[in-house]
């Protein structure tokens, strides 16, 4: 089982893979045109890290070289004159002036002479400046050709970060992270391929698994029905016959099953074996499944039989039983608590029962007492032990508590319960 359930499991996970790769085919098929057209736009353009910071700073400086050469040529003659314009006045000629004045008379006054030195700091000042605004002038680059280039360029790059990212960064991952996704994509048909062929070994497989797996549930059904009806023999039901039918289930449509001598077999997680526990309660009676053919009593008897067969091996750690004993009395009586005993030695059993012969075998007692004061009625729980324990038996069995009689018997009850464990 262990073995099969592992094939399942993965059969299961390559169906799914497979169907969704089919169904979605064409979805995907549309997410791979997508998906070319972006990176072809993106190939096309061919951007370049950090291209589109580079040329909005280039463009800004092309878009503003013309004022900016106007603006330096208008200072460049108001500080060091115009040589088209004779006439005109410019800072430079005034402020030499202004220190020639001063250099006349320096010698008689100090501080005519401090502001005759801090006027030839001006002159010298405007003179650098007059002459780095005629370099600045020269430099300028103010081709209008290549601002137009700039420009083509920029919109070429704002059309991709329209539609691919927020910048010319942002668009380069998202090419990459495309162009793995196509990859994946394109692969799709390959991997169908791969997955269409697992997907018919492991059917083979899981049909060669589950047939084994039937067999071997067939061969331990005899073995389990054997069981539990010599369990059932002691317990009041002596010619009682327990059986099991086990059946395929067959699949709704060929793609839901796998071909077992060209009939569509359902397979689930556990095969695809259907069982049914039959019980036959009496010679002549046809066997019929448990749920149908069984009393109440009849029920938890089989119940019964069932788990003390399958006692150490079954996880289940409490057992409830509610008046399994109905039905029977005198020697079957006391089957039942010894079957009882034995299965509480791999499990909690606790046991509804009002028989003094299954009661004895019990590891504790519990005497359950309705008790009413007139006006409410309650329920309580005592534990009994050595004396109590005897009382509530003789009181089980005879229907009173001081009997003899019914003493000796419950004592007798508690030694083969005893001895027998």
């Amino acid at each position: 089982l262990t073995t099969y359930a592992a094939a399942y499991r993965r059969l299961r996970a390559v169906v799914a893979e497979l169907d969704e790769l089919t169904v979605r085919a064409r979805e995907r098929a549309q997410e791979a045109d997508l998906l070319r057209f972006g990176l072809d736009e993106v190939a096309a353009v061919e951007p370049l890290p950090g291209e589109d910071t580079e040329l909005a700073a280039e463009a800004e400086r092309l878009g503003h070289a013309v004022a900016h050469a106007s603006a330096a040529a208008l200072a460049h003659a108001a500080l060091a004159g115009d040589p088209e314009d004779q006439e005109g006045v410019d800072a430079t000629t005034v402020v030499a002036a202004a220190g020639r004045s001063l250099d006349a008379v320096r010698a008689h006054d100090p501080a005519l002479a401090a502001l005759a030195d801090r006027t030839g700091e001006i002159s010298i000042l405007l003179a650098d400046v007059a002459g780095e605004l005629a370099g600045y002038a020269d430099q300028l680059d103010a081709d209008p050709l290549r601002l137009a280039a700039v420009e083509e360029r920029r919109a070429a790059l704002t059309a991709l970060t329209r539609k691919y990212g927020e910048d010319i960064a942002s668009v380069l991952a998202w090419a990459q992270e495309g162009a793995s996704r196509l990859t994946e994509l394109e692969g799709d048909d390959d991997r169908i391929g791969e997955l269409t062929a697992e997907r018919d070994a492991l059917r083979d497989e899981l049909s060669v698994l589950g047939q084994q797996l039937t067999d071997a549930r067939t061969e331990a059904a005899d073995r389990f029905a054997a069981a539990v009806t010599e369990e059932l023999a002691s317990l009041a039901m002596p010619h009682a016959r327990v059986s099991f039918a086990i059946g395929q289930s067959e699949a709704p449509d060929e793609a839901s099953g796998i071909d077992i001598g060209g009939r569509s077999v359902l397979y689930g997680p556990s095969g695809a074996d259907e069982v049914e526990l039959l019980l036959a309660p009496h010679p002549g009676a046809q066997p019929r499944p448990i749920a149908k053919g069984a009393s109440g009593g009849e029920l938890s008897r089989v119940m019964l039989a069932v788990e003390v067969v399958f006692a150490g091996s079954d996880p289940v750690p409490t057992y409830l039983f509610d008046e399994v004993d109905a039905g029977v009395g005198g020697k079957a009586a006391v089957e039942v608590g010894r079957r009882l005993a034995k299965l509480a030695r791999s499990a909690q059993v606790v046991v509804v029962t009002h028989l003094p012969q299954v009661a004895a075998f019990a590891d504790r007692q519990l005497l359950v007492e309705k008790t009413v004061d007139g006006s409410v009625t309650s329920s309580g729980v005592t534990v009994l032990e050595g004396e109590d324990r005897v009382r509530e038996l003789s009181r089980m069995l005879a229907g009173q508590e001081d009997s003899e009689t019914a003493r000796a018997h419950a004592e007798e009850l508690l030694e083969t319960a005893r001895t027998s464990g």
